[in-house]
Order: C-alpha cells, then sequence, then structure tokens
C-alpha cells in the first residue's frame, strides 16, 4: 500500500499470477471491457510468441471513498512462464493481494502446482509474508473439455482457508467476482494493520459497493465458499 498524504490517494496492488496463458491477461481485459467508463486507465499488454504477457498489465482503477480520498486500485499480471522468474519476483513487490489464476484442465495440474510454489517461493524472496499475504484462487477455462470437475475444486476449496472462485475468463463469468474478492479481504489486512476507517474515515464496505457499482454488479461476490 502507498499513501499520498498531499494529494489525498491511497493506491493498492494486486497482482494476478498462475502458469502461462491460464487466463491472467484475460481476466484484466474483461474487467478492462466491464468497468463504467472513466473509472479505469489504459490496459497496457505485452505480448509474444512464447507468453501472452511479456512483462506486465497495468490497470488502475480509481475509486472515490467518502471521505474525499482517491483509493487506486492497479492490477498487475505476471508472465507464466518459467523463463521469466526474475520478472514475476519483480512484479510482486509491494503487493497487497493476490489472484491466482489456475488452469481447470486436468492437464495442467502439474503446472499449476509448481506456478503456486514459485508464488510462495517469489513472495518469501519478496520478504512478504506468504501465510498472511490476502489470496484468492480462481480456477478458470471451465468451458473446456477433460476439466476438474466442480465436485472436486468445491472439496479443494474446503482444505484451504484462500476463497476459491470458478470463471470463463474469456466470456467475463467469475471475472468480477474474484476481483472483488480478493479486494474485500485485501483492505480486510489493510484496515487491521492501519486502521485506515480511523485516520481516514474510509470504510471497507461502502468502498467495495462503490467498486462493485462500477462493475455493474448487484449483489456480493461469490466464492465457493
Amino acid at each position: 500500500m502507498q499513501l499520498d498524504f498531499k494529494a489525498r490517494e491511497l493506491t493498492i496492488k494486486l497482482v494476478y499470477y498462475g502458469p502461462a496463458l491460464s487466463g491472467k491477461t484475460t481476466n484484466l481485459q474483461a474487467i478492462h471491457q466491464l468497468v463504467s467508463p472513466g473509472v479505469a486507465g489504459r490496459l497496457m499488454t505485452l505480448e509474444t510468441k512464447d507468453d501472452r504477457t511479456l512483462f506486465f498489465d497495468l490497470l488502475p482503477l480509481t475509486l472515490t471513498a467518502g471521505s474525499g480520498l482517491q483509493v487506486r486500485v492497479k492490477l498487475f499480471t505476471v508472465p507464466g512462464q518459467v523463463i521469466h522468474k526474475s520478472t514475476r519476483r519483480l512484479v510482486l513487490q509491494g503487493a497487497d493481494g493476490v489472484a491466482f489464476i489456475a488452469d481447470s484442465q486436468r492437464s495442467e495440474t502439474k503446472a499449476n502446482a509448481q506456478s503456486f510454489t514459485d508464488l510462495r517461493k517469489n513472495l518469501k524472496d519478496n520478504g512478504l509474508d506468504a501465510a498472511a499475504m490476502p489470496l484468492v484462487i480462481q480456477f478458470n477455462k471451465r468451458d473446456l473439455p477433460d476439466i476438474r470437475s466442480d465436485e472436486e475444486i468445491d472439496a479443494l476449496a474446503t482444505r484451504g482457508k484462500e476463497p476459491v472462485y470458478k470463471a470463463i475468463a474469456i466470456r467475463g463469468v467469475g471475472v468480477l467476482e474474484t476481483l472483488v474478492g480478493l479486494m474485500r479481504i485485501t483492505w480486510a489486512r489493510l484496515e487491521a494493520s492501519h486502521q485506515l476507517a480511523d485516520k481516514f474515515g474510509v470504510e471497507g464496505e461502502p468502498l467495495l459497493a462503490e467498486l462493485r457499482r462500477h462493475l455493474g454488479m448487484e449483489g456480493a461476490p461469490g466464492a465457493v465458499r
């Protein structure tokens, strides 16, 4: 979290992590398309022949809290290919929350596990507490054949503490729920650490309600658990 007292602006950094081609960039593209005009800045994407995102995507969402404080939410993705390990570690620096985008295809189970292990190591190398880091898991590509069943994912969700979401990012399904769910647990941790409500009059629920409104969501986010 970065706080600019003079500009009355608070910046939150959320990173989308996961194996190559799991749908990290697609998530950001879907959010950019669905958000209210004027709320999101320019979406920057760098594509190469060996991976969809070479460095990172940056999508700043700017919200105005009731106190007049500007809350900027910056969304990043990391490149999934193994050769870009140093870039992933760099992008994770200063992260306030992480969305792990897993590929639902059974053939990608090993790649998901390797990427999750890589995430935990890079968090540690950056001096971040992996156990305390706000984290949600999204199982993407639910429209493809030979995927892990809903029952399997539901069972996995009961074993861990992280909220789990199901998505078809290319259609925008589950994308907004994942973002709002991550924002909810990230804000809760920031509030516990920095007492933002007392210092700046910024309450989490009104801020989340504003985010949902800009995203065109009427209800609360729904995780598997």
